[in-house]
């Protein structure tokens, strides 16, 4: 298995749960999808607060992406719930 590691980074309220971010290694070719399934089955908190019911959004080197983007090592994928303004 060739691996790669990316910087993942929480926002707002899953920052506040999970912390702002960490290294993690991944296989090659995960895709964005693959790894919030990966994040899904951390703990019962990363279940509940990354649910795919929940308005999640995703971000590959601080883009929106879909979730079948590719991760290219070194690459930087951020989760955030959807802002809201007035």
């Amino acid at each position: 298995m060739n691996a790669i590691t990316i910087n993942l980074r929480f926002f707002a309220s899953l920052r506040e749960r999970f912390g702002a971010s960490e290294r993690l290694s991944l296989a090659a070719g995960t895709t964005v999808g693959e790894l919030r399934d990966l994040l899904l089955a951390r703990s019962d908190a990363h279940a509940e607060l990354l649910a795919r019911s929940r308005a999640v959004r995703c971000a590959l080197n601080q883009q929106l992406c879909a979730e079948d983007a590719v991760i290219q090592d070194g690459a930087e994928v951020a989760f955030f719930p959807p802002v809201t303004g007035g």
